[in-house]
Formats: C-alpha cells, sequence, structure tokens
C-alpha cells in the first residue's frame, strides 16, 4: 500500500521561516560535529543518517512548493527530483515526480527515478506499472513487457498493469496476445466492481480497434458489466459510468434500466439528473421507442426549461412524425434559449421553407447569417426561399454565395443537386448559357441524374436547340422513369419540335392519363400535335381543357386561329 505524502507538513515549516526571519535552528538532539575531513557517515549513527537524508527530502520538497507557487515549474521539478532521490522509499513522492516528468516531456529522468524505486526490495506493482507505462513510451517493448507483468505478479487485482501490457501488445500489432491478457484477467474472482468496470472498457476498446473481432470483444465487456452490476456497486458515478459502458458496449436496454433508476434514486442534483435524463433520451432516441424518448424530452424540460438541447432533440423527433409545426415551435424555444446554435437556425430556416412560410423562413435566415457568417447551408437555404419567391436574381446571388463557400470548405457539399438548383434558378431568369453550364455540371456529377437529364432537355426543346441531343437525354429520363408524366410530356414536346407529331401523340396521352390532377400545359401540348396531325377537332378540344384549367391568352389566340 502506498503510503501518504508526509511533505506537507514542509509547506507550513517553510513559510514559518519566511516569517520568523532569520534565526537559528535548534541542533539536532542526536547530532555530532563534524570533523573536518571525516565523512558523514563516520560522525552519524546509521539512524541519524535517515533522518537527514528525510530532514533534506523535506527541505527540497518544501522548495519545490516554493517555487511552483512562483511559477517557476522548471526549478519546482528539479527539487521533487532531490527530494524524490533522497527518500526512495516513498512511492507516493516518485510517482508523482515520475508522472511530472512525462509531463514535461522528461521520460528518461521518469525512468530513472523509477528504476530506483522498482530496485527495492518492497517495490509495490504500482511502481512497476508505471515503470512499464514509461518503457513502452521510450518504445522499448520487451523492458514494457517486462515491467507490466511484474506490476502484475505483484499486485494481481490492480487494474494497472493489465491494462498497460494489453496496450503494449496492442500498440505492437500483436492483438490476440492483447486479448490473452484480457481474458486472464477476467478470470479474477475478488476484484471489486470498479476493476470489472474498467476490464470491460478494454474490452470496448478492443473491439474498436479489431472490428473482426468487435462483437466477441463486446460480449465480453458486456458479461463484465453484468458481474459488476451483480456487487451492486452503491456510488452513483459508479452506476452512472455502469450505464454509459452498457450503452457503449450496446446494451442500451441494461443501460437504460441503470439510468431510471438512477432518476429514482439519486438526490436532488440538477446537473446530475439532467445528465441521466439526457443519456436515457438519447439511447430512446437512438432506439425505436420515439414516444417514449419524446416523454422522457418532456421530462427534462419540466424539470429544466431552459435545457436547448431538449427542444432540438424533440423538433427533431417531430420531423420523423411529420409534425412539421411543432417542430419549427420547438426550434424556436431551442433558438431563444441558446442564440448560438447555429444548425437550430439552419432546421428551422429549412422547415419553415417546407411549410411555405417563405417570409419566415427569409427572417431567421437573414438573422442567422448575420450571426454566423460565410454558411454554405445559411446561403443555400435562403436561395431555394428567394427562387420559390421567385426573386431569382436574389436566389442566384445567394446560391453563388454558398458555390464560394463550399469551394473554399467543403467541396463534397456542391452536389448534383445543389448544381440542379442553381441551373433551374439561371433558366427562370432567362439566362440559358448559365442553366446549361450548371446543368452540365450537374450531369458531370451524377450522368443518372434523370430530373436534370429532362429539365435541361425540355429547356433546349422549349427554345428549339440541341433537339437531337434534347431527345437523347429526355429518352435516357424516360427510361429511368417510365411512369414519370413530366418525363413523358418532354419526350412528346421534343418529338414535336423534330415535326414527329406521329410519334409524340403516344407519349402525350400517357402523360395526361398519368397525371392525377387536369395540367393546363399537358392540354396545350396535345392542342399542338393534334393540329400538327391536322386534326383541328381534337386540337380545339384540348386547347378548351387547357383554358378550362387555366386562362391563357396565347392558347385564346390559337382557338381563334383554328375557326374557319
Amino acid at each position: 500500500m502506498l503510503r501518504t505524502n508526509p511533505y506537507l507538513w514542509a509547506v507550513g515549516a517553510i513559510c514559518g521561516l519566511l516569517l520568523a526571519g532569520c534565526r537559528s535552528a535548534p541542533t539536532p538532539k542526536h547530532s555530532a560535529q563534524r570533523d573536518v575531513g571525516v565523512p558523514a557517515e563516520q560522525t552519524l549513527p546509521v539512524n541519524d543518517a535517515a533522518l537527514q537524508k528525510l530532514a533534506e527530502a523535506h527541505a527540497h520538497y518544501a522548495a519545490g512548493v516554493v517555487h511552483e507557487v512562483d511559477e517557476q515549474p522548471e526549478a519546482a521539478l528539479k527539487q521533487y527530483y532531490q527530494a524524490a532521490l533522497k527518500d526512495p522509499g516513498n512511492e507516493t513522492l516518485i510517482l508523482d515526480v515520475a508522472r511530472r516528468f512525462l509531463q514535461n516531456k522528461q521520460p528518461e529522468q521518469a525512468l530513472e527515478l523509477l528504476n530506483r524505486a522498482a530496485a527495492r526490495p518492497n517495490a509495490s506493482g504500482m511502481i512497476f506499472a508505471r515503470l512499464g507505462f514509461v518503457y513502452a513510451q521510450l518504445g522499448k517493448f520487451d523492458q514494457a513487457i517486462a515491467a507490466s507483468r511484474a506490476a502484475i505478479k505483484k499486485a494481481p487485482n490492480s487494474l494497472a498493469g493489465y491494462q498497460n501490457l494489453f496496450l503494449n501488445y496492442l500498440q505492437n500489432k500483436q492483438p490476440v496476445e492483447g486479448m490473452k491478457v484480457l481474458d486472464d484477467a477476467s478470470k479474477l474472482t475478488k476484484v471489486d466492481a470498479e476493476f470489472l468496470m474498467g476490464l470491460a472498457e478494454l474490452y470496448l476498446h478492443f473491439s474498436m480497434q479489431v472490428p473482426s473481432r468487435r462483437k466477441e470483444a463486446n460480449d465480453k465487456a458486456q458479461a463484465l458489466l453484468k458481474r459488476a452490476e451483480g456487487l451492486e456497486p452503491a456510488s452513483p458515478a459508479l452506476r452512472l459510468k455502469l450505464a454509459e459502458d452498457y450503452s457503449i458496449a450496446g446494451d442500451s436496454t441494461s443501460a437504460a434500466r441503470i439510468y431510471r433508476d438512477l432518476l429514482k434514486k439519486i438526490p436532488d442534483l440538477p446537473g446530475l439528473r439532467d445528465r441521466v435524463n439526457a443519456r436515457l433520451a438519447d439511447i430512446y432516441l437512438r432506439g425505436t421507442d420515439r414516444k417514449e424518448a419524446a416523454a422522457q424530452l418532456e421530462r427534462i424540460i419540466a424539470e429544466d426549461p431552459t435545457n436547448a438541447r431538449a427542444y432540438f432533440s424533440l423538433a427533431a423527433l417531430a420531423v420523423e412524425e411529420k409534425q412539421l409545426e411543432k417542430a419549427a415551435e420547438y426550434l424556436s424555444k431551442a433558438i431563444l434559449l441558446n442564440p448560438e446554435e447555429r444548425l437550430a437556425h439552419v432546421e428551422l430556416g429549412r422547415i419553415l421553407i417546407s411549410l411555405n412560410k417563405i417570409s419566415d423562413a427569409l427572417a431567421i435566415l437573414d438573422k442567422a447569417r448575420a450571426k454566423f457568417p460565410q454558411d454554405f447551408m445559411l446561403e443555400y437555404l435562403t436561395g431555394v426561399a428567394f427562387g420559390i419567391q421567385k426573386a431569382f436574381p436574389e436566389a442566384i446571388k445567394h446560391y453563388t454565395a454558398a458555390e464560394v463557400i463550399g469551394q473554399a470548405t467543403h467541396p463534397e457539399w456542391l452536389d448534383q443537386h445543389f448544381y440542379f438548383d442553381l441551373g433551374a434558378a439561371y433558366e427562370r431568369k432567362g439566362d440559358y448559357e448559365q442553366s446549361e453550364k450548371n446543368f452540365q455540371k450537374c450531369l458531370q456529377l451524377a450522368p443518372e441524374f434523370a430530373e436534370a437529364l429532362n429539365y435541361l432537355g425540355y429547356m433546349w426543346a422549349e427554345h428549339g436547340l440541341h433537339l437531337e441531343k434534347a431527345r437523347e437525354m429526355i429518352e435516357k429520363a424516360v427510361k429511368l422513369e417510365p411512369q414519370n408524366a413530366a418525363f413523358l410530356d418532354s419526350l412528346a414536346w421534343v418529338l414535336y419540335k423534330l415535326e414527329k407529331p406521329t410519334e409524340a401523340l403516344d407519349p402525350m396521352l400517357k402523360a395526361i392519363e398519368l397525371t392525377k390532377e387536369a395540367d393546363a400545359t399537358l392540354y396545350d401540348h396535345l392542342g399542338d400535335i393534334y393540329a400538327a396531325l391536322k386534326q383541328p377537332d381534337k386540337a380545339k378540344e384540348a386547347w378548351q381543357k387547357s383554358l378550362g384549367v387555366e386562362p391563357n391568352d396565347q392558347i385564346q389566340e390559337k382557338l381563334k386561329k383554328s375557326e374557319p
């Protein structure tokens, strides 16, 4: 067992000396006058020599404390080192000074101290465990293994030696040996819950490092956690850790059970209860019990109405349930409680656009862009909102800003969907050259993107451009989605533009058949096709149906011209 560090009295003693000023210290009771040239060992009894070394160790330690108070860490470490050399039996001191050397990136000094301590007959397992750790830091694999095994031999019920040995084998790409170390440790019977949980965490670490054996390692971790739970650890902190380990190991049921039990038993500490509630809600969110997840989140809010994260999670659940109005309400509360939550602004903007509340969406997006400048999603969504309002120059401005940000930060965000939206905005603005460029970018990224094939093909057909290429693209889109009425209409229209009305008729009729609600454009196109086929009565009928859906001066003019 490590003894308590006896040097704390030195801090008070040294301060007392400083306050008292210069005064002579009393002569030790058993001191002897030292003759010049006579070694100290010959003038002091053995016990007095040991006492003198201990006193010197105390003095060095106290000097180190003073240097540390004066923010002189290097000088403090030198004094602590001297104290450790004078009192090699004080393992608490040795371990502390070795730790300081490691933090100061001086592993060789730590190694020297630990080797001195390990050479003592009664050196503890903790000394050998720390020695193994330092050897591993220095890349001395064999020595690290030997020291770790010595630590296990001296303290078989301490996890430190097993942990070091396991990590040594894992770092040296010997997972089989590493697993064997854990398996040997798991056979111990007289260990506490903390040991079992720590060992379970090493198995979980193994599962992440060696994916091919993940299930085996996770199963062993879960078995150890059940053993630990069977010991009924009373500490809330340990039980919380046990639940978290269960969750990591994939046993959400056990984790949730412990979390629920903790909520019943832990003291009324808001911070701890909030943490448990949040963990429990997360388990439900990751699972399939959305109703229980929502109930848990509502309980969190009841206990802490200012919990912005809970409102955000409730919004996510509401979106899954397609309750967009409720999701928007939750997100508004989350933003009010935590205005710095960027993602809440983004999601609220997206939901308001889905609800067709475009003015509200633009308002929240404008505020967010002022708070979070140079944000791709905020610029992109603003472009979408302006596009819905048919403010296409504004839409293009924000799409372009998003493109610049994306190129500089996340090029992968500039996907086929982005360039489709930008191409459509340019087409609606009437800039067909820029529209074509963006649709070509879209199709370079996704050659099978049926919607883009149809859009570009139809745009060309509408303006009498590249008609054969337009037909090829639209036919490809129809092949990908043969029941898409819009694509069939595009195919009929490009065939009509190619002066092939007979071929155009069948896809046009099929498009109308597949359309649930009457569409003015489809009937207009059908009328033009019948007119080209010299079937004026059917042409008139189709145009009249078009006008019945939506008034149109151009179609009215066609009817007048068709009169005898």
